[in-house]
C-alpha cells in the first residue's frame, strides 16, 4: 500500500526569490518541458541517502537540486533513505543525515521515508517476477557469479541454475525469505540476458541473504533488496516524476528502466543524470572518509576538516554559503574538477555581509603604554561589521596594558613593513596612535614586552592634525582578555588530486592542523553561542568549537581573509 507523501513546506530556500535570475539547466529544461506539456501538473522529486555514513559537500549539491527543483515548479521532494543493507546502516547516521538537511535549511515535510516501508511490496513484486518467468533464484556463489558475468567485449555464462521452473523458484524464494539458508548460499537473479552489452542487464541479482538485524525491521527479514531493485520501485511508489542521479548510475539505467517496464507499478518515473561534485585537496568517498576516522587521522566524522556537512558546519560554514556553491557549480552532463578555492569564496561572500566583528591576538606580545594613567580603564564603541549599517556598536575595553600579534612587531623592520617597531608610530583600531619607545626581552633574547607612549588627542582612531599612520593593528586589553585554545585548519590533503600518483593516505598533510593554546580574545568571546561564526579582525573568520566550555574556550578558524579563488578567476584559471 502505498504510505501518504508529505507536502512540502511553502518556503524552500531551493525556491527563487521574486527578483532573482532564472536558473536554467538542462534537468530544469526537461522538468518545464513535462510541465508545460502537461505530462505532470509537477515535479516530485527525492533525495535517497544511505545511512551508512554522513553525508558530505556532494550529496549538499544533490540535495539542493533536488529539492531546488522541487521548490521552484511548484512540487515536492521526498527524503527516502536507501536502507537497504542493515549490515552498515546505523540509527546514529539517520539522526545526522536529517539534522545535516534540515541545517542546510530544506524541508521535507511531516514524515520521512525509507525503502524499508516498502519490503512487503517489493517482495510481492520480487515474486510477481518469479512468477513471470522473470526471475530465478541462484545457488552461485557471488565469485562464481562475478567470476561469468563475463567483459566488455565477451557475453556472460548462463547459470546452471538459470532454467529452474517457477514452482521451484518461488519455493526457494519463500524459504529465503523464511531464513532457511545461511548467507551467501543463494540470490535472485532477474533473467534478462547474459550477452547483453550492459552489463548491468546480465540477470543482475534482486535480492540477497542477509542475517542481520535492520534499524528499522529488526529481525523480519532474512533477505534484503539490492539498490537497483529498491530504487526504481520505491520512486514508483512515490510518484516521483524525475529520479535525479549522478553519472556514475547512467549505465544502471536500462535495469532501471527495465524492472519498471516488467512490474505493475503505480507510476513511471524517468531517471536523469547529471555529474557529481568533485573538488580538488577533497576526497568524496564514504568508504575513504570511514577509514579517515576509523583509523584515527580525524577527530570523527564532523572534524572541521573532512568535508561532511557536520565536519562544514563545525567548521563554522553557514548553510547559506554551501547552498550558494552548489547554485554556482551549476548541473552539468559531463564530470569535471572545482577549485576548493570557490567554495570559500562562497563562504567568505556570506561571511563578510553577516559576521560580526571582534577582536582576538593569537600570538601575543604585551604592550605596555607608560603615559595613560594606570588603573584607568575606558569603553571604546567599537563597530561590529562595516558591511551592515545595522549591526551596531559593541563597547570595548582599554587600558593601559595590552595584548597585540606578535608578527605586528619589528625590531629591525624589513623593507615595506609598516607595522609598529621601535620609534614608529601606529593606530590601534578605534582607539589611540602609539609609538614604541623601548623594548623589554627575557633572557634568550626574545620580545617579551614593548614600552609605548600614546597621544590622548587621537583617541577613536583619529588625530585632529590629519597624520595617518601607515598600519591600523588590532588588540585587547590584558586585564580583560579571556584565553582561549585556538584550531587554525588547512587542507586535509596535500595534493590537488589525492591519491594520483600512489597511496591516498600518503597524501594525508601534516600541518592540516595547527594548536593556538595561548590566544587573548576579548571578553565577548566567552558568550558567543555555539554555531556562530564572527571575524576575528585582520586574522580570519572563526567559531566556537563544540570542546569548548566556560574558562576553557576553543575557537576553530573557519577561513582566513584571504580569498584565493578571486584572483585565480580573475586570471581565467578556475576549474579543471
Amino acid at each position: 500500500m502505498t504510505p501518504e507523501i508529505p507536502s512540502p513546506s511553502p518556503a524552500l530556500p531551493g525556491a527563487p526569490a521574486p527578483d532573482a535570475p532564472e536558473r536554467r539547466d538542462f534537468i530544469r529544461d526537461i522538468v518545464a518541458a513535462d510541465v508545460a506539456a502537461g505530462r505532470i501538473p509537477a515535479p516530485v522529486t527525492r533525495f535517497p541517502p544511505e545511512p551508512n555514513g554522513y553525508l558530505h559537500i556532494g550529496h549538499a549539491k544533490s540535495i539542493a537540486l533536488n529539492f531546488g527543483v522541487a521548490a521552484e515548479f511548484g512540487g515536492r521532494c521526498n527524503l527516502r533513505f536507501d536502507d537497504t543493507n542493515p549490515v552498515k546502516e546505523e540509527q546514529a547516521y539517520i539522526d545526522a543525515i536529517e539534522h545535516d538537511i534540515r541545517w542546510l535549511g530544506y524541508d521535507w515535510g511531516a514524515r520521512t521515508l525509507h525503502a524499508s516501508d516498502y519490503f512487503d511490496q517489493l517482495y510481492a513484486w520480487a515474486v510477481h517476477l518469479v512468477e513471470s518467468g522473470l526471475a530465478y533464484v541462484d545457488d552461485q556463489s557471488a565469485d562464481q557469479i562475478r567470476e561469468t558475468r563475463g567483459t566488455l567485449t565477451e557475453p556472460g555464462t548462463n547459470s546452471p541454475f538459470r532454467d529452474r521452473s517457477v514452482e521451484e523458484n518461488r519455493e526457494l524464494f519463500e524459504r529465503m525469505r523464511a531464513g532457511e539458508f545461511p548467507n551467501g548460499a543463494r540470490v535472485l537473479r532477474a533473467r534478462i540476458d547474459m550477452a547483453a552489452p550492459n552489463i548491468n542487464l546480465r540477470d543482475p541479482v534482486l535480492y540477497r541473504i542477509v542475517h542481520a538485524r535492520h534499524p528499522r525491521t529488526g529481525d523480519a527479514w532474512s533477505i534484503y533488496p539490492t539498490y537497483d531493485f529498491a530504487h526504481g520501485q520505491s520512486d514508483a511508489i512515490e510518484g516521483v516524476t524525475h529520479s535525479l542521479c549522478t553519472l556514475e548510475f547512467e549505465v544502471h539505467r536500462p535495469l532501471y528502466d527495465w524492472l519498471i517496464e516488467h512490474l505493475p507499478v503505480p507510476s513511471r518515473p524517468r531517471q536523469i543524470e547529471f555529474a557529481r561534485l568533485n573538488l580538488t585537496y577533497t576526497v568524496l568517498s564514504k568508504r575513504v572518509l570511514l577509514r579517515l576516522v576509523s583509523e584515527g587521522h580525524v577527530r570523527g566524522w564532523d572534524d572541521p576538516r573532512m568535508p561532511t556537512i557536520s565536519g562544514l558546519r563545525r567548521r563554522g560554514f553557514p548553510a547559506e554559503g554551501i547552498r550558494d556553491f552548489a547554485g554556482m557549480v551549476g548541473v552539468a552532463k559531463t564530470d569535471s574538477v572545482i577549485e576548493y578555492g570557490l567554495l570559500e569564496y562562497a563562504v567568505r561572500t556570506v561571511l563578510n555581509r553577516t559576521a560580526q566583528r571582534r577582536f582576538g591576538v593569537l600570538d601575543p606580545v604585551r604592550i605596555v603604554i607608560e603615559n595613560y594613567p594606570e588603573g584607568q580603564v575606558e569603553s571604546l564603541d567599537v563597530g561590529n561589521n562595516p558591511e551592515d549599517p545595522t549591526a551596531g556598536t559593541r563597547p570595548v575595553e582599554f587600558g593601559r596594558e595590552l595584548w597585540i600579534e606578535r608578527e605586528d612587531f619589528a625590531e629591525d623592520p624589513p623593507p615595506k613593513f609598516f607595522r609598529l617597531a621601535p620609534g614608529r608610530e601606529v593606530r590601534l583600531r578605534n582607539a589611540y596612535f602609539v609609538t614604541c619607545t623601548s623594548v623589554v626581552k627575557d633572557q634568550a633574547g626574545r620580545v617579551v614586552e614593548l614600552r609605548c607612549t600614546y597621544d590622548p588627542a587621537t583617541r577613536g582612531g583619529d588625530a585632529p592634525d590629519g597624520r595617518r599612520p601607515k598600519a591600523t593593528l588590532h588588540w585587547v586589553s590584558a586585564a580583560h582578555a579571556v584565553p582561549a585554545e585556538v584550531r587554525l585548519y588547512d587542507q586535509l590533503f596535500s595534493r590537488p588530486d589525492p591519491g594520483a600518483e600512489g597511496d591516498l593516505f600518503a597524501d594525508l598533510n601534516p600541518d592540516s592542523e595547527t594548536i593556538v593554546r595561548n590566544a587573548m580574545l576579548e571578553p565577548s568571546l566567552a558568550d558567543l553561542p555555539g554555531g556562530e561564526t564572527v571575524q576575528f579582525e585582520r586574522l580570519g573568520y572563526f567559531t566556537p568549537d563544540p570542546d569548548s566550555a566556560p574558562g576553557a574556550l576553543v575557537f576553530n578558524r573557519t577561513l582566513t581573509l584571504k580569498d584565493t579563488w578571486a584572483k585565480v578567476q580573475a586570471k581565467g584559471a578556475v576549474g579543471a
